[in-house]
């Protein structure tokens, strides 16, 4: 159990000391907001809510021992001690195009976040950097992904089945290239099997929000993707997306638009239903601007249990997005 003291300006904030004594002489209506531990003190920004004008989060014996006439003490729940430090935010298909951006925006955001990412192989986690938070794992393999998973807050899926075309293809002659997936790599088995394990583990771990990008047109069984490699991508995209909403996991379910590899955040982004946006002329969307959406999903209440489709407006037209909040209020299915 946490405690919350006022203490006074001045107070010492380097680490626990026996000065604590001979600084913490209450000063009439002057605090200062420091949060200990056992063994160090932080300070925290004036703008907590939790009381006015400061406070102090502890829960040292040591504080609760000396406190001394004049100060004020209260309990309050431990979660509001570890709303204060940084997210563990783990991000699947951190080699593919679209997860290299979660995991770059997750590590530029290191008061917010501490990132770690899963790839497939070491040339993948060599790509991104190769830091010790990459983790190599085959999500078709329930057993690869405890290390990865264990210990965080938030799961963020990036990973999917990749079609590759057939060798011989001459666009000069006209026709329609020919597309195949590997043995082990259908969509069926990464996009199904693959994110299930994934949710499971989650599930397991007390993961407290999921986040997992899919594609729109997954209400068409006959829309073209689905006959890439015959891997009805869509089909086994969407079976995983349901799974999902059944979980009871708090989760955001994202279906972007065609993804284009362009400059984030200077578009008006918009939000759909149903594939309603594949019937409009704003169909695609900056994988940028997916991977944003991603992080401000893990900050707002309103895009806990949504799904939706997501795409953008051609940048020039409309206003840039900036309240991520109202954009996830504007969302009433989920699923």
């Amino acid at each position: 159990m946490a405690i919350v003291t006022r203490v006074p300006l001045g107070f010492p904030t380097p680490s626990f000391s026996s000065s604590l004594s001979k600084s913490s002489q209450c000063h009439k209506h002057r605090h200062s907001l420091v949060a200990l531990s056992t063994t160090s003190i932080r300070v925290i920004p004036e703008t907590s809510t939790l009381f006015s004008p400061y406070i102090i989060l502890s829960n040292s014996p040591f504080l609760q021992k000396r406190d001394t006439k004049g100060f004020r003490r209260v309990k309050v729940v431990s979660a509001a001690m570890a709303d204060l430090a940084p997210s563990t935010v783990l991000v699947t298909g951190a080699g593919g195009r679209t997860g290299q951006i979660v995991y770059k925006k997750l590590k530029e955001r290191s008061e917010q976040y501490v990132a770690r990412g899963l790839v497939r192989t070491e040339e993948s986690k060599e790509k991104i950097g190769g830091a010790e938070d990459v983790f190599v794992g085959d999500i078709r393999d329930a057993g690869n992904l405890f290390p990865a998973i264990q210990g965080i807050d938030a799961l963020v899926i990036l990973t999917s089945a990749v079609p590759k075309m057939k060798p011989g293809f001459d666009p000069s002659k006209g026709g329609r290239p020919e597309f195949y997936f590997e043995d082990g790599a259908y969509p069926e088995q990464v996009d199904w099997i693959g994110q299930k394990n994934q949710i499971d583990a989650a599930k397991a771990a007390g993961v407290k929000q999921i986040v997992l990008v899919g594609s729109m047109g997954g209400t068409d069984l006959n829309n073209p993707l689905n006959s890439l490699g015959n891997g009805n991508i869509l089909v086994w995209k969407r079976k995983a997306e349901q799974y999902l909403a059944d979980s009871g996991v708090p989760y955001t379910i994202i279906r972007a638009g065609g993804l284009q590899d362009k400059e984030g955040g200077i578009r008006e982004l918009l939000i759909g239903k149903d594939d309603e946006l594949l019937k409009t002329d704003t169909r695609t969307i900056a994988r940028a601007d997916v991977a944003e959406v991603c992080l401000q999903a893990l900050q707002f209440e309103e895009a806990k249990f949504k799904a939706f489709d997501l795409s953008s407006k051609p940048e020039g037209a409309g206003t840039p997005t900036k309240d991520f909040k109202a954009l996830f209020a504007q969302i009433t299915t989920r699923f």
